[in-house]
């Protein structure tokens, strides 16, 4: 009999730049801002490390948590928002040829060339009052009148959709060119009407990229902070503006500590349900197909 051959393992060495990276620029930062968090602001801005409550019994004010919750709604209006027009985009990347679904991926990659803040810029300036959409719709005659866009939700909606767009579609494509799509014809030919085809078979088989979409776009989404400051102007105050200011302008870097971990806290939150819901369901649909 030949001896079983053993696995080699990888030498613990490699793993250390990953581990010295991962510590010293994430866990390290977090512990600062959590000692700045139990911190007092100084008289002139600085941070005297005297133990205190003030910072977390300030951040659960009705004014603080409204501004959270408005940040809640945008980020999921605008995860959902990326599913519903990524989803088909990436179902033709996947259906495509290959010389069609490279022009397609390139199409959805280019957009990271640029600055984010000049994307949220050309945003700006597309919904703009004289932008190219007003225009157009006015040369139509569908509106009468230029659309106020500008320094509005409406206009961070869209900024962040445009923006985080690609962060859908891509681990869609990923889920959707792994799919057989024999099935989908398999159901046809048993009697499934299209949309059942695809609510019943195309939906879930292809749910780990739906969850991983819904996840990266999230997560940034609700504390993000560029595109409320350029497009939603001073009628638009998210959580992440809320932090910026803390630590730029007012100089209260305890407060803004305490709303850090706060958001941090928020999300870990917000992904745990999420997961354990579909956790839940999968454990479900599972009972249900071991029954029949």
């Amino acid at each position: 009999m030949s001896e079983r051959v053993k696995p080699m393992k990888r030498p613990p060495v490699l793993v250390l730049p990953a581990l010295g990276w991962f510590l010293w620029f994430l866990l390290v930062p977090l512990v600062i801002v959590g000692i700045y968090s139990f911190s007092t602001k100084g008289t002139y801005g600085g941070v005297v490390h005297r133990f205190t409550l003030e910072n977390y019994l300030r951040a659960t004010d009705w004014l603080y948590l409204k501004i959270l919750w408005n940040s809640v709604k945008l980020a999921l209006l605008t995860a959902t928002s990326c599913l519903v027009i990524g989803y088909p985009m990436a179902y033709v990347m996947a259906t495509s040829s290959k010389k069609v679904r490279s022009i397609l991926m390139v199409l959805v990659v280019i957009p990271f060339w640029t600055n984010f803040v000049v994307r949220a810029y050309a945003t700006k300036v597309l919904f703009g009052e004289y932008g190219p959409i007003n225009q157009l719709a006015l040369s139509l005659g569908l509106i009468h009148e230029s659309i106020p866009f500008e320094n509005s939700s409406i206009s961070v909606w869209m900024g962040m959709v445009t923006n985080y767009l690609p962060f859908m579609v891509l681990p869609l494509f990923v889920a959707l060119e792994k799919f057989d799509f024999s099935l989908l014809e398999a159901a046809k030919d048993l009697g499934a009407s299209s949309w059942k085809t695809v609510w019943r078979v195309l939906f879930p088989l292809t749910r780990p990229g739906i969850v991983t979409g819904l996840i990266f776009v999230f997560t940034p989404a609700l504390g993000e902070f560029v595109i409320p400051d350029l497009l939603g102007g001073a009628r638009t105050l998210l959580i992440g503006n809320l932090v910026t200011e803390q630590f730029l302008k007012t100089r209260d870097w305890p407060f803004g500590a305490a709303l850090s971990l706060l958001l941090i806290l928020v999300v870990m939150v917000c992904l745990v349900i999420f997961l354990r819901s579909e956790r839940a369901r999968e454990k479900a649909e599972e009972g249900a197909t071991n029954g029949i």
